[in-house]
């Protein structure tokens, strides 16, 4: 049986990010991550993390109340994979962010994987304060 799996780096934190405050300029400190999307033989897929503070900010905010259509985290994860290669392919002093996410919007991740995947951007978005698609889902979290 021919195995199916994809594989997602995100380097998130490979370099630190520089922040104004106050007038001056402060070094933000980011954990090393990556997020990885595996499938196996009965094609599962997860997202697994490495970073701790996500993991931690993503269980708090993983609710059924909060809880969209499949369909609607797939429309979300396109673009926003969509928009993150494209910064990944010419980056600037304020994206840090590496290597390109291997998305694929035929193959059906399931609802786990593209929740947890939405969830990611979202982190990324409203936690490191980095803008990947502006003026993004307007989603309250905890």
């Amino acid at each position: 049986m021919k195995a199916k799996y994809i594989l997602l780096l995100m380097w998130v934190g490979g370099a630190m990010f520089l922040s104004a405050c106050s007038g001056t300029k402060n070094i933000a400190e980011s954990e090393n991550s990556s997020v990885e999307v595996t499938g196996t033989d009965s094609v599962e897929y997860d997202v697994e993390t490495f970073n701790s503070n996500f993991d931690v900010w993503y269980q708090r905010q993983n609710t059924p109340a909060s809880y969209r259509s499949q369909s609607y985290y797939e429309n979300w994860n396109k673009q926003y994979v969509s928009a993150w290669n494209a910064k990944c392919a010419s980056p600037s002093r304020n994206w840090n962010f590496e290597p390109v996410v291997g998305y694929d919007p035929n193959e059906d991740y399931g609802f786990e994987m593209n929740h947890k995947l939405f969830y990611y951007f979202m982190y990324v978005e409203r936690i490191l304060k980095k803008s990947i698609i502006p003026g993004g889902p307007h989603v309250t979290f905890k």
